[in-house]
């Protein structure tokens, strides 16, 4: 049965690589129309994260916004079957990248590169890409549940060059232990992960537990932060990916509390031209300070 059960999911998967893009549209538009009909919890979710962070918005404007979110967020689950299955000829008109030239700097300089990646929908279509261009990395993994879509996961992930997968239970630690040797990580900063290393800052004016790592990180072992902000273009399919200059003189003199309120509000700016492209379906403020009650 598991046997069978992996066959079919990588057929899928294989097949939905291999269609063209026209119908990779619409298998997204498919599955985002049945996303806000059925995943009723997370609809939920997204309806209060908007509603805390664009309170000036209108009900109807916050919807809108719901809506081509789970649009972005299909057609993202339909387009692994690209990223692990496709061609590489197939996927370099969709993954379009500018500024790898700053990567490229730090490499020749031997810098330890800490690239930021923000909870975009593009997300993994920005580390497949840079994948191609890094001929190591390693990355934050959470094991699947599922052995099955585990071990499709993991070698979807892995298909370009050496890619380290460090599983998210052995912590930061595990990225360090790369970092340390000049592997460039591909580390995601901006998930509620509780109160063991956190600080509440502002996200878009609300108070959000938020890991200090990423400034702990860079003045720990001199590591150059480079962001890393994807966006989908819902009508062409084609991702948009941007590697942005090195952080200015980051953490610097700040404490980590103040250095990681810098990275929120440069978070917001990153949002703010589309909100929609972020990923809301997490629970961002979940932990609440002493007192306050959840948002959810």
């Amino acid at each position: 049965m598991n046997k069978l059960k992996d066959r079919l999911l990588r057929a899928l998967f294989a097949h939905l690589g291999r269609c063209s893009d026209a119908s990779r549209l619409r298998w997204g538009r498919a599955l985002g129309w049945l996303g806000v009909r059925l995943m009723g919890s997370r609809v939920k979710v997204v309806r209060a994260n908007l509603r805390a962070c664009f309170p000036a918005l209108s009900d109807d404007e916050r919807e809108a916004i719901l809506r081509r979110h789970f649009r972005l967020l299909g057609q993202s689950v339909v387009d692994r079957g690209l990223l692990w299955f496709g061609s590489r000829e197939r996927m370099e008109s969709v993954l379009q990248i500018e500024g790898l030239e700053h990567l490229q700097t730090l490499l020749d300089q031997k810098r330890r590169i800490l690239m930021l990646a923000p909870h975009f929908i593009g997300l993994d279509a920005s580390a497949t890409r840079l994948t191609w261009f890094l001929k190591v990395s390693a990355t934050l993994y959470t094991p699947q549940s599922d052995p099955e879509v585990d071990n499709i996961v993991r070698e979807g992930r892995g298909r370009f060059n050496e890619v380290h997968l460090v599983s998210r239970r052995d912590g930061v630690r595990g990225l360090i232990r790369h970092l340390r040797n000049g592997v460039p990580v591909y580390y995601l900063p901006d998930m509620d992960f509780g109160r063991d290393g956190t600080a509440f800052v502002p996200f878009f004016g609300v108070q959000a537990s938020t890991l200090l790592t990423t400034a702990q990180i860079a003045r720990s072992w001199d590591a150059a932060v480079v962001p890393i902000i994807s966006r989908l273009d819902d009508q062409t399919g084609v991702y948009h990916i941007q590697v942005l200059a090195p952080l200015d003189d980051f953490p610097g003199q700040d404490t980590p509390e103040q250095a990681t309120a810098r990275l929120n509000t440069l978070l917001e700016d990153w949002i703010k031209p589309d909100p929609a492209q972020y990923y809301w379906v997490h629970r961002r403020f979940k932990t609440r300070p002493e007192g306050e009650p959840s948002i959810y």
